[in-house]
């Protein structure tokens, strides 16, 4: 049983297995490298996967989307393309390390960095945010969704102190993209950046950035493009200028089945059927002597994933037993976000999180709960 869906979906729905393998059997080529057949339909399958990326997120121009090999490439990207010695970036304490470790080491290049304690349930206030606010303040840079806690920041009005002041607004959507509604317009979104093997049901290897129009982005990457092939300087137009070498198009063919699945099923239904098995895993939980669940203690203020600990019971042995006993995938530990425990107050054993997909029943999630109380009960014995 996969419950491990916040790190990597699985499985992916049938029809991306399919495309992956049409692009590496039937296609082969790349795009933009010749004017042959397979090279025009390896160019087909990417205008397709931008074109179907673009209607998600209600990005007009799905050229200001640039693929990459996941969220941390995107958000290394988005950092290092518009920030210069002198910007001040404003984050919070429940940031995942692919957004907190780049910001460190722009630091040691002069960026100034202004990390905002949440609240114990994991949410950010927005006048906290507002306080930090300088002159300088280039960007506020936030995930959607922790992927510890679940909790949901407020990124609306984030967004909208970020039009008063001329600062940028960054979302990583780790966590929410496939899961939640994100609209780049409406939300006033200048830098999305996304995985495609999580909520997008893509293949690992996989994500993207968005860039929005009035962003100066910069590459970071200097390489082959298939244009501009006489300038001797990286070219800055997209998305070419920002997808040097050559693409992973049995990735983004997956990637693009994926989306069209979401398409298919719906943002809504995916959201109500993931939600309906987590609020299910917590009512069982919490009848568990001893069981602390972490996060806002409203359901619908958590999204993707439920993290707990037990009272007595260190959370890698749990999953461990878990996994052993019962063959159950369920992630244990600091889950690359040392400063979200030490804001929800988990470190240093950290907590069981598990995270359920669309594929996962009702009945898996029942069996779930009988295997935490047996596995609770056992370790407990044996202390």
């Amino acid at each position: 049983m996969y419950l491990d869906n916040a790190a990597t979906s699985y499985p992916k729905p049938e029809k991306v297995y399919e495309a992956v393998i049409h692009a590496m059997r039937d296609v082969g080529a790349s795009p933009g490298r010749g004017g042959y057949r397979r090279s025009l339909e390896a160019g087909r399958i990417l205008y397709q996967a931008r074109e179907a990326t673009a209607s998600l997120f209600s990005i007009a121009d799905s050229s200001r989307i640039i693929f990459t090999q996941n969220a941390t490439e995107a958000l290394n990207l988005a950092l290092y393309g518009t920030l210069i010695a002198g910007d001040h970036v404003i984050t919070t304490s429940m940031e995942h390390n692919s957004l907190l470790r780049p910001l460190y080491a722009l630091r040691n290049k002069g960026v100034e960095l202004s990390i905002v304690p949440a609240a114990s349930d994991g949410v950010v206030a927005v006048e906290d945010i507002r306080r930090a606010m300088q002159v300088n303040t280039r960007m506020i840079a936030v995930s959607h969704v922790s992927n510890v806690c679940g909790a949901i920041q407020p990124i609306k009005p984030l967004a909208e102190l970020c039009r008063e002041t001329g600062a940028l607004f960054m979302l990583d959507a780790a966590q929410s993209a496939g899961y939640l509604p994100i609209d780049v317009e409406l939300e006033a979104i200048d830098l999305l950046a996304v995985p495609g093997h999580k909520g997008l049901l893509g293949p690992t290897g996989t994500g993207l950035l968005y860039a929005a129009p009035h962003v100066p982005l910069k590459p970071v990457t200097q390489g082959g493009t298939g244009s501009h092939s006489t300038a001797e300087e990286q070219p800055e137009v997209m998305p070419d200028g920002f997808e040097a070498g050559t693409h992973n198009m049995p990735g983004i063919a997956g990637l693009c089945a994926g989306i069209e699945f979401i398409h298919e099923r719906g943002i809504s239904a995916l959201y109500q059927h993931e939600s309906s098995l987590l609020y299910q895993a917590e009512q069982a939980l919490i009848n568990i002597p001893g069981i602390t669940i972490y996060g806002p203690s409203d359901p619908s203020a958590r999204c993707s994933v439920l993290s707990f600990t037990a009272a007595g019971v260190d959370s890698s042995l749990l999953a461990a037993e878990l996994d052993h006993g019962f063959d159950i995938a369920v992630r244990a530990g600091l889950h690359c976000a040392p400063l979200a425990h030490r804001t929800l107050g988990t470190l240093p054993g950290g907590t069981v999180r598990l995270s359920p997909g669309w594929s996962t029943t009702s009945e898996e999630i029942a069996f779930f709960s009988d295997a935490v109380v047996q596995c609770i009960s056992k370790i407990r014995k044996s202390a």
